[in-house]
């Protein structure tokens, strides 16, 4: 069975630093391409990074330069280090871990909340 547990969320002033983590079990993480997404009421989720198998990332314009997504394959767990933080950033963050050939798997959010 897939499980993904998510932690790291809270609240954090303007200008401060978080650090998601999305830890994976059922899965095997060194085939799969991992993303964080974001989500605010009444808007669809999106992309805010992502890790595809080769180790390439890629990145959303709007968090280019402050976040970094990061991986452990021997530890099953993704990571999110968001610095420079601002109120826009604030949103419901998920986890998406897609296996080569299999259909994706998401966690179950957590929230990031910034204050100005």
């Amino acid at each position: 069975q897939v499980q993904l547990v998510e932690s790291g969320g809270g609240l954090v002033q303007a200008g401060g630093s978080l650090r998601l983590s999305c830890a994976a079990s059922g899965i095997i993480f060194s085939i799969s391409r991992l993303g964080w997404y974001r989500q605010t009421p009444g808007k669809q989720r999106e992309l805010v990074a992502s890790s595809d198998i080769s180790g390439i990332t890629r990145y959303a314009d709007s968090v280019k330069g402050r976040f970094t997504i990061s991986r452990d394959n021997a530890k099953n767990t993704v990571y999110l280090q968001m610095n420079s933080l601002k109120p826009e950033d604030t949103a419901a963050y998920y986890c998406n871990v897609v296996p080569m050939g299999e259909i994706g798997y998401w966690g179950q959010g957590t929230q990031v909340t910034v204050s100005s």
